[in-house]
């Protein structure tokens, strides 16, 4: 089954887990966590889809195997002592958007027989939701603006990155591949070629910080502040 293809089942479910400390993945899957929730949605909905395409790309790495391109350099610096928590959660999102989201449209499109025009509302939420993941990824991992030089490489790897560019990449994306659905070769050249570009901005944003003072997987804090790390 190529990954253009409809998921009927996520490879793991949404259940407590415990990650070590410092995990980057562990980083990105409990923000998400705080504010999508662990219910499960319609079947058919997009946001449904959405999730699938993320578990089954956590349950692939899981299972030893290996996970969409886009994902693959977040599970590599897992660890990384000079990557932030706030780069994880930012790589994370992006790997979420350019590649899950666009197959979840095209997913929802197949499974209902429609057009991607036709899920625009559907979208325009999950695009709601996701400002809410990236404005909880702000407020709780990003270090102290007062800490931050302007010149701060974090500063300007964090300043870098649009969701809504992103969010814009997807759904011009999705409705490239419903439009080749009639040519599954060329659909899937696509699809790799979509998957690749997004492992690039992954890697860019998990760039190590250099000259950081704190652990990597606190985010730097004035004295007496909570650290507004995101707990297992």
């Amino acid at each position: 089954m190529t990954q253009t293809e409809q998921f009927t089942e996520p490879a793991v479910r949404s259940r407590p887990h415990r990650w070590p400390p410092g995990d980057g993945v562990g980083v990105f899957h409990d923000v998400r966590l705080a504010v999508v929730g662990a219910e499960r949605r319609r079947g058919d909905s997009l946001e449904a889809r959405l999730t699938e395409r993320y578990l089954a790309a956590l349950g692939a790495a899981e299972a030893g195997g290996q996970p969409p391109e886009c994902w693959r350099p977040l599970f590599q610096y897992r660890r990384h002592p000079g990557v932030r928590p706030v780069q994880f959660a930012l790589a994370g999102l992006h790997a979420h958007i350019a590649h899950d989201l666009t197959l979840a449209v095209v997913d929802t499109c197949r499974t209902r027989d429609c057009e991607p025009a036709a899920l625009e509302g559907e979208f325009e939420r999950v695009g709601d939701l996701l400002t809410l993941l990236e404005e909880r990824i702000h407020d709780e991992l990003l270090p102290d603006p007062d800490l931050l030089r302007i010149a701060d490489p974090l500063t300007h790897l964090v300043s870098s990155w649009s969701l809504e560019r992103a969010r814009e990449a997807a759904w011009s994306a999705a409705r490239v591949l419903r439009q080749l659905h009639g040519s599954p070769a060329l659909a899937e050249e696509f699809r790799q070629r979509t998957d690749a570009g997004a492992g690039l901005v992954v890697r860019f944003l998990l760039t190590p910080a250099a000259g950081a003072r704190t652990p990597m997987w606190l985010p730097a804090q004035s004295s007496g502040s909570s650290t507004g790390a995101i707990s297992s």
